[in-house]
């Protein structure tokens, strides 16, 4: 009776080695990428937060209520200062807010100092109006709020509202 020899079945060190090096360029690449997309992804989240500061900030203006002369404005919280400067071109508004989206401060000027915990600017320029009961205002949110040179912020949005008056 003949022997036969059994063949041995497996890879060999050298092909184990190639397959460990192909699988860790990939990793690499991967993991390469992927400060990549939490970037992407945190500036997402700071752009719709933007969003909806701008949004608070147009629906007080067109919600706002001008009354006759001689009688307070019907507007509560921070947001009473927000009024009469429709008349003043390039007088601008500046409205803190939280990461929340939440308003803290309120300052008149182009450079005020931001408070501690903000995390949003809101920037609002008032424009000449184009006819007698529209006014148009210039709205800029930035972030971060400490930041006032719009070259250096980390983002910013910005739109213009036409306000019925």
């Amino acid at each position: 009776m003949k022997l036969h020899a059994r063949s041995a079945a497996g890879f060999s060190l050298v092909e184990v080695t190639l397959a460990l090096g192909v699988a860790a360029f990939c990793l690499i690449a991967v993991l390469g990428s992927l400060p990549v997309g939490l970037k992407t992804q945190h500036a997402a989240v700071q752009q719709t937060k933007a969003n909806a500061v701008m949004s608070q900030c147009v629906d007080f203006l067109r919600a706002d209520v001008r009354l006759p002369p001689g009688q307070a404005k019907k507007a509560a919280g921070g947001w009473v200062n927000l009024n009469g400067h429709w008349q003043s071109a390039a007088v601008p508004d500046t409205l803190f807010f939280t990461n929340d989206g939440q308003q803290i401060g309120y300052a008149q000027g182009s450079t005020p100092a931001a408070p501690a915990n903000a995390v949003f600017r809101a920037t609002i320029t008032y424009l000449f109006p184009p006819s007698a009961t529209t006014s148009i205002a210039k709205i800029v949110v930035s972030w971060p709020a400490a930041q006032t040179d719009l070259t250096k912020v980390e983002g910013s949005i910005d739109m213009f509202a036409a306000v019925n008056r």
